[in-house]
């Protein structure tokens, strides 16, 4: 049987359309814009510009994931309706939320027994992992079972790329980071730098790139050394941003032109307010399948 619930947690950056067309539910994680909580509902509750602007305009933000009785409280409903979970988490290397659902499911299995309930890391982030989920809904619609879709992830997960650079690094900065002396250097010189996700999920940072225009040919230069066949490259292309629209497009722009064997145009989102919390705006990420991740 295919007929069970996908379901991950709303750092996976899609939209709420992309959700609904794929039937892939969502759990809320929450931040703080100076000092009142909001809920990172794919930018219903406050836009993503007005949430980028009040952070260009010193306005201090706080993160907090889903906590073990918040995963209870959303998994019962589905459980209560006879269905089994498959839920997949945001990465273990940048949030604890993956230990929250697993002791939430825990404690629900011996309140529904015949019910199953299954967990997953994404070991990804943002619209990577909302890549991730989209193949999850393929390989539903194809018949995998819960069973075999949990551990097809879990054998492919670091097959999913993610690139990021940042043309604004105040709130890397800010963060700690980056120092502030090496920011400040980096500001001057216009340096960009360019990160990747290793294979436990971490950001790892990777070159210094000096100004825009050059990080923008080198994201995608790094995607031909690193996409499933090079420039014949036949899968999906993601990408993500932080009120820096023209940047992400551009880099669509260019994987385009690079790689006319695209599984349809490259999809452009934003990047939540839980992430962006940390990012900031001026953060362009890349994600699309290929070589396995390493540390």
């Amino acid at each position: 049987m295919s007929d069970y619930i996908i379901s991950c947690c709303s750092t996976a950056d899609l939209t709420k359309k992309h959700f609904e067309e794929i039937d892939v539910h969502y759990i809320c994680f929450h931040y703080q814009l100076n000092g009142k909580q909001y809920p990172d509902d794919l930018g219903q509750t406050m836009s993503f510009d007005d949430f980028y602007q009040a952070m260009r305009d010193g306005g201090e933000t706080k993160t907090s994931q889903v906590n073990a009785e918040e995963f209870e409280e959303y998994f019962r409903k589905f459980l209560a309706a006879g269905k089994d979970i498959l839920h997949v988490t945001l990465s273990s290397g940048i949030s604890g939320v993956y230990n929250s659902a697993n002791v939430a499911a825990e404690a629900l299995r011996e309140e529904f027994p015949d019910r199953k309930i299954l967990i997953v890391d994404s070991l990804g982030a943002s619209s990577g992992y909302g890549l991730l989920m989209d193949k999850a809904a393929q390989l539903r619609r194809e018949g995998y079972s819960i069973e075999e879709n949990a551990q097809w992830i879990e054998k492919n997960r670091l097959r999913l790329n993610h690139l990021f650079f940042s043309t604004d690094l105040t709130f890397y900065i800010k963060g700690g980071r980056i120092s502030k002396t090496a920011g400040f250097v980096g500001q001057a010189l216009n340096i960009c730098p360019l990160l990747d996700m290793n294979d436990e999920g971490k950001l790892t940072p990777r070159m210094k790139v000096r100004t825009k225009k050059k990080v923008i040919k080198t994201i995608v230069d790094k995607m031909e050394e690193y996409a499933d066949k090079g420039l014949d490259y036949d899968g999906k292309c993601y990408i993500s941003q932080s009120a820096c629209y023209e940047d992400a497009k551009a880099v669509a722009d260019l994987v385009e032109e690079k790689f006319p064997h695209l599984d349809g145009k490259v999809e452009i989102n934003n990047i939540g307010t839980t992430i962006g919390s940390h990012t900031g705006p001026g953060t362009v990420a890349l994600f699309f399948w290929g070589k396995q991740r390493e540390r």
